[in-house]
């Protein structure tokens, strides 16, 4: 099996924890990593970081690696290379590009859409996706929202949720969001019966995908105590409760809606398995107090394994060798585990 990589925007951070990340899977039978970027900068960065990770460039139009797969020259057979680097552009990009440049920024979306494209054909099981800017891509005039929505559109998805989620010694904390880069004013305007349902729906899979089949779902309300009975706000009563009683109806195992602030406390108790939230950081703060450096995203609702490190570019670090590598060596591993069990029928 064979797990893509974009390496994002080459002025941050995502070239190095990517190739730091791909140090750990030095000795991996079961994969191998096509790294989506640019070649001579990633050859480069592999010489200053002193990995020296058996790294092999590839054509652009030359099929990913594959464990199993194997060549001929002169009567030898060839095992295939552990990790290819490929660039779908046709020249180079320059070195020392300063943070935020057009053409750093013009590439990485490149480098995911020919990573889309290589996981729709079949070619890739997984897609991990390294860090942008999406300030610097929308200064270019490119139409772009997000790594996320962009998979989504080359897809045909129009339903895709974002799980996010953390190891805190053995303890997962796994939160999906019904809404995600959205205005807080905007929040409830966008919150519908239907796209809760979905994303409880999602979750479930995705916990299912994780290997717990009956996984229990606690639901966040929008308002504070979770509405108080309509004090405080009617969106628990009109949208968020109708959807839970819903998704309970179809044999789900969830509760809700329930005050945000006293949730997560139970959740580290083990008492749910996921949580969905109903906005970006009533979902992500908790999450990122405890694992800043180590979560995870996976999009759900793809055709396709998609995952990667929860944190941005880091520009003011980048170039400087002490970028820590923990969330893309998660997002990997996720991705692995996703892969693994797709590949074997489920029951």
């Amino acid at each position: 099996m064979t797990i893509g990589i974009s390496l994002g925007d080459i002025a941050g951070i995502g070239p190095e924890v990517t190739l730091k990340a791909l140090a750990a899977e030095a000795e991996s039978k079961d994969f191998r990593f096509l790294i989506l970027g640019d070649v001579e900068h990633t050859m480069g960065l592999n010489r200053e970081l002193g990995l020296n990770l058996p790294l092999r460039a590839c054509a652009s139009n030359e099929l990913a690696p594959r464990p199993g797969a194997s060549g001929r020259r002169a009567g030898t057979r060839l095992s295939p290379p552990l990790i290819s680097v490929c660039n779908p552009l046709s020249q180079p990009l320059p070195s020392g590009m300063p943070a935020g440049a057009a053409a750093a920024s013009q590439a990485a979306v490149a480098w995911i859409r020919e990573g889309a494209k290589r996981c729709l054909s079949g070619e890739l099981e997984a897609l991990v996706t390294a860090p942008v800017n999406k300030a610097a891509i929308i200064r270019t005039g490119m139409p772009f929202t997000g790594q996320t929505e962009l998979l989504a559109e080359m897809a045909g998805c129009r339903t895709v949720m974002m799980l996010l989620g953390h190891d805190d010694r053995n303890r997962w904390l796994r939160v999906a969001l019904a809404t995600t880069h959205v205005p807080l004013k905007r929040v409830s305007e966008s919150l519908t019966q239907s796209k809760i349902e979905q994303t409880i729906e999602l979750a479930a899979k995705a916990c299912r995908d994780l290997g717990l089949p009956r996984a229990k779902i606690a639901v966040c309300g929008l308002n504070p105590h979770a509405g108080e009975g309509g004090a405080l706000g009617d969106e628990e009563q009109t949208t968020v409760i109708p959807a839970v009683e819903a998704a309970r109806s179809r044999g789900l195992d969830v509760v809700g809606p329930m005050s945000a602030d006293a949730l997560f406390y139970y959740v580290f108790k083990d008492d749910y398995d996921a949580v969905v939230a109903m906005y970006h950081d009533q979902g992500l703060v908790p999450l990122k107090m405890i694992g800043f450096e180590t979560g995870v995203n996976w999009t759900l609702g793809l055709p396709f394994i998609r995952t990667s490190p929860d944190h941005g570019t880091a520009y003011d670090i980048a170039g400087q060798g002490k970028a820590n590598p923990s969330s893309m060596i998660a997002a990997i591993e996720l991705a692995k585990q996703l892969a693994r069990r797709r590949a074997v029928p489920q029951p």
